[in-house]
Order: C-alpha cells, then structure tokens, then sequence
C-alpha cells in the first residue's frame, strides 16, 4: 500500500471513529498498557488528571469534561478491565481478590505513565464516579503520597448507612444469579445507566456510543460481575478491603471538590449528607436537575468549576 493510501485509509477510519463515538478522542489519543492490556486516554499537557469511571461505563463518560480541562491538565482515562477498550482478564471469583485485581490494573497504569511516558509521580488529581470513588479510596491509602486533589462524583468511599437499600433492580441483581444472567444477556444495566442515569435524554448516537464496546454479549460479563461484587454488609470481605482504618485522615488533608447529581437514584441526597459530614472541608456543588451522569447532564457546569478547582487563585483571576 503506497503512503498516500495509507494516509486515506487511516483518515477513513478517524471518520468512521468520529461517528461512532461523537465527542470522545482522537485514535492518536489512545493508549495501552503493555502488561494488562488495559486502554486509557492520553490528552492535554500539565499535571496529571486522573479520572475513574464507574460500572457500565467507561471512558467515553468524560467526553463532556475533557475540552474544558485539557487545556490545564494531562488527562488520563482508562477503562477499568472488561470495560470499554480493555480486554477481560481471567479474574478471581471471590469479590474481595477481583477488587484488588482492579486495584492491580490501576497500579499498572501509574507505574508505566510514570516510568514510560514521563508522568510526574505525585501532585495527581483524581476525578471518580460510581465505582470509581471505592477504588480511588483504596487506591489512595495503598499509595499515599500520590494524590494532591480529589473530586468526587455521585459515589461513596464508606459504608451505606443503617438502613440504606439500593434500588429493586440492582439488588435483585446483585442477590440472584438468575437475574444477573438476564441482565447479562439483554445488556439490561448499561442500558439501564444511558437511560435512567440521565435527566435529560440522550441522542441516539451517544447511547449507541456509550453501549458500543459492550455490544456482544462476550464483552460485558464484567459488568455483571461489578454489579454482583457490591458489598452486602459489614463482614463483606470487599467492604472490609475498601474499608479505611479508623484513624486514617487521608481524604481530610486533601483538597476535595464534590459535583453532585440531586436526582441520582443510587447515590442519593443521604449519600452526599454523608459526605459532607466527613469531609466538611470539601467544596460542594449541588446540580439539582443531574441524575447519576452528572457529568452528562452537567457537563459544561462541572467542567468549569473543575477546572477552577485546579488552577490557583491568581490565575482564575486571569481568566
């Protein structure tokens, strides 16, 4: 093939790329880490931004945030395993190895942007949603040191409340396995999140871009498996495992920003209260017409107050 059809060809599939996932990077963006396989993107310049997705999403959830923030940091996006772009690796059955299974591939990611691509090792800024915030916190009282700022989306690091209980569909799903395996079958929670995670609908194509890693039903056990790993009560090993030592004052010395959807029928408004209460250092904003998405439904809002989070005062004043 001659370069000039090389450059054709490859400027196809860029438009093809376009289509299918309006608003998400270029392929020049996206990354591999060689010893697990897993996707992430790589964009901008600056200090390093980390963002962690949660379950039946994947990277694609911060195409709304990322023109805003690139300009003012290096964005990183994986896709956890079996999510997105990442390949499924064989994983543990018990709940609490396959998070730390998650927490290895996160590490993985760090050690080769730090060692590889010249990413400084610490002054990182995690920005979690969903299942995110869980392995941020346990990633974070592994790795102490690392992180400098944390935002927090429409998620929890601690445990639910006396009395909390999730939603009928998602416990049914996480208690019967007969259920999850309809679920796993029809594609029921990623197409459940498109659509109920949202207050305001999605076109047509940003749902097919948000289900489209996970079309074949090969490529979505993992989030069957999410669902079924979350902890049932206080002697889960897995709560035990995201659980921080009682004395532990990590996230309190941490700048903490938190985006927050009102109408999340998750993580609810008890589930912020909870937040605000341990950490009433944390700056809030509250987004009263957001579901779960927050960052679909508040994208252009929530990008910017991010995006003043992380730069110093004196040059917000600029702006």
């Amino acid at each position: 093939m001659t370069a000039g059809r090389r450059r054709t060809s490859a400027a196809a599939r860029g438009t093809v790329l376009q289509e299918l996932l309006p608003g998400y990077p270029a392929r020049e963006h996206w990354r591999l880490v060689p010893s697990t396989g897993q996707h992430y993107l790589d964009v901008g310049t600056g200090r390093p931004l980390l963002f962690l997705h949660g379950n039946a999403t994947w990277s694609h959830a911060w195409r709304t945030l990322l023109p805003t923030l690139v300009p003012h940091a290096r964005c990183l996006a994986p896709d956890l395993p079996g999510l997105g772009l990442s390949r499924h690796p064989a994983t543990p059955a018990d709940p609490a190895h396959r998070h730390l299974h998650q927490l290895d591939h996160v590490d993985a990611l760090y050690r080769h942007v730090v060692r590889d691509e010249g990413v400084t090792p610490t002054g990182w800024t995690f920005v979690v949603h969903g299942w995110g915030g869980p392995l941020d916190l346990a990633r974070l009282l592994r790795n102490a040191g690392v992180i400098s700022r944390l935002v927090v989306l429409d998620t929890i690091a601690f445990p639910w409340s006396d009395g909390h209980r999730l939603p009928f569909r998602l416990r049914r799903l996480r208690n019967h396995r007969p259920v999850a395996a309809a679920a796993h079958a029809a594609d029921a929670l990623a197409r459940a999140t498109v659509r109920l995670g949202v207050t305001h609908r999605l076109g047509p194509a940003e749902r097919r871009a948000c289900l489209l890693p996970h079309a074949r039903r090969g490529s979505r056990r993992a989030i069957t498996e999410f669902a079924r790993a979350v902890p049932r009560g206080p002697a889960d090993p897995a709560r035990r495992l995201l659980a921080p030592p009682e004395e532990s004052d990590d996230l309190a010395r941490l700048p903490m920003l938190i985006g927050w959807g009102m109408r999340d029928p998750v993580f609810s408004a008890e589930v912020l209260t909870e937040w605000t209460r341990r950490h009433p250092h944390a700056v809030v904003h509250r987004f009263p017409r957001a579901g779960h998405l927050v960052m679909d439904d508040a994208g252009a809002e929530l990008g910017l107050r991010i995006r003043d989070f992380l730069l110093p005062e004196p040059v917000r004043g600029q702006r």
